[in-house]
């Protein structure tokens, strides 16, 4: 067992809100934090939901820390934190944004009894590390600034991402792409009209694909790729909300 403590950035914490018998497990996305979803978190909680939001493998400390992830830990903390939230709940539905959507999606064909699986900007693909797939260096590649469309919004990201872990994703989103159809449950895409790191069209791919009666997909018409941090941050949880209560109900 690796004992080594991790220094986590301030405000990049997993968090848990107590609620009602409804939970919700928010996944953020590649190089994010729990940060990037606490907002519509805790605008949930609000409505009444348990919310679980868990910090995955490597991120949230150092892009060192990044460096030795597997995307195999990233599935694994998320089904740990599923699992957990299941034993405080009567259902559970998962949400997750960018890679955190690829995972959900896999946590759904894995679990069918979770109720429902709403993905924001889900990746299939990151076209702008298409080059990289099959490179041996530089070890560290350059972020740009997250694309968010809000100029006064901030993300706790890393500045710089390890060419490993970048392998890793691609990894998991192949994996995901597989994994599609065995997902029977109801899904919910929100996606941006206008992303600059994932494809608007991986949510068409993500309806077309899955072999759930129930889909839906939902145009968020003034947010690029973290729209959790974006001007239809307070839409989101209220979509999230009608989606449940739709499956809840039935």
């Amino acid at each position: 067992m690796n004992l080594t403590k991790v220094n986590v950035l301030a405000g990049a914490e997993p968090f848990f809100l107590k609620g009602n018998e409804i939970g919700i497990l928010l996944s953020h996305g590649f190089v994010g934090t729990p940060q990037s979803v606490r907002e519509i978190g805790e605008m949930l909680n609000r409505f009444g939901f348990t919310v679980s939001a868990p910090r995955l493998t490597g991120h949230g400390t150092s892009s060192y820390d990044m460096e030795q992830a597997k995307y195999t830990d990233w599935v694994k903390d998320l089904e740990a934190a599923y699992l957990e939230l299941k034993d405080s709940v009567q259902e559970v539905f998962v949400v997750g944004q960018s890679m955190g959507g690829a995972l959900c999606l896999q946590l759904a064909a894995k679990y069918p009894e979770i109720k429902g699986v709403a993905t924001i900007n889900a990746a299939l693909h990151v076209p702008g590390y298409d080059a990289l797939r099959n490179s041996s260096g530089p070890r560290f590649i350059q972020e740009g600034a997250p694309d968010i469309k809000d100029q006064t919004a901030e993300e706790i990201t890393y500045e710089e991402v390890p060419l490993t872990a970048i392998h890793e994703l691609q990894q998991l989103l192949d994996l995901t792409i597989e994994q599609l159809e065995n997902v029977r449950i109801p899904v919910l895409t929100l996606t941006s009209a206008v992303d600059h790191v994932v494809p608007p069209a991986d949510s068409v791919q993500i309806l077309d694909s899955v072999s759930s009666k129930i889909k839906g997909q939902i145009i968020l018409k003034n947010s690029y790729h973290v729209a959790s941090l974006d001007y239809d941050k307070e839409k989101i949880p209220q979509y999230i909300r009608a989606f449940v209560k739709k499956i809840i109900n039935k």
